[in-house]
């Protein structure tokens, strides 16, 4: 039977969550205990404001942890260098990038900047891994395409595949779905609940889409106002985490059907 500790990719230990100013702390969240393993598709559910991109901005040593700690392979972020965490982990946030004349190869080229710092000195390596992700999110047709002709769909592939490139096990997301239609949303839910079966890679990200996380996620965080539960999704419809998700004269959580159904009138 494997350690179960070994295989502990990602730990938060009474992790409190916010922002410091000079006078006071601004608690979004605290004493956050959480477990991730390898290998897995994690999503974090909540309202907007709750602190889902907090959280994955904390984790990702983007900002502070106002309280406790942080450990990727049981080593504490803190004592993490930037190279070490960019080799370590790698993030995918919602803000458009800049507009730019580079191609999607070219931006998915720079994932391999841990390693090189110029995409004219790429090695046999860095070639590999960049055909790699490409072929894995099914872009090749889009390689020699400009940044600016993307669609935002287009666009968080090449993303996800900027973020493949960069090697690391664990890749986190945030709302990678956030401005899709629900066709490429489901799409986008698919390519990384298979990216997670055959790299092995641990993908943590941020959604609003409560019922294809129910379907497709490995383990939910799920913040309410009351409390943050964890589990698989199984584990929180027993524990009846969704229950005062929304409000429930908009819509209502269906035990029998695993997902959210809106109310008639």
């Amino acid at each position: 039977m494997p350690n179960l500790k070994e295989n502990i990719v990602l730990k938060t230990e009474n992790l409190s969550i916010g922002y410091q100013s000079k006078k006071a702390q601004n608690i979004v969240a605290s004493k956050i205990n959480i477990s991730i393993e390898k290998g897995q598709l994690v999503t974090v559910l909540g309202r907007n404001g709750i602190g889902k991109s907090t959280l994955l901005r904390t984790i990702s040593k983007v900002q502070k942890p106002l309280n406790g700690s942080i450990l990727i392979n049981n080593k504490n972020l803190d004592n993490y260098t930037n190279k070490e965490l960019a080799t370590s982990l790698s993030m995918v946030l919602t803000e458009r990038l800049p507009e730019s004349q580079l191609t999607v190869f070219e931006i998915i080229a720079l994932g391999r900047q841990p390693y090189t710092n110029w995409i004219d000195q790429l090695s046999k390596t860095d070639l590999d891994k960049i055909n790699w992700a490409i072929e894995a999110t099914e872009i090749n047709h889009l390689k020699e395409k400009h940044f600016y002709e993307l669609s935002d769909g287009q666009l968080q592939r090449v993303l996800i595949a900027r973020a493949l490139t960069q090697d690391t096990e664990v890749i986190i997301l945030d709302e990678p779905t956030a401005h899709l239609d629900l066709h490429h949303t489901i799409k986008i839910f698919a390519l990384l609940k298979k990216l997670v079966e055959t790299t092995s890679k641990t993908i943590i990200m941020s959604s609003h889409e409560v019922n294809l996380s129910i379907k497709f996620a490995d383990k939910i965080i799920l913040f309410t106002d009351e409390e943050i539960f964890t589990g698989t999704s199984l584990e929180l419809i027993d524990n009846n985490a969704f229950d005062n998700l929304f409000p429930k004269e908009i819509v209502n959580f269906n035990k029998s059907l695993q997902q959210f159904i809106i109310n008639k009138k």
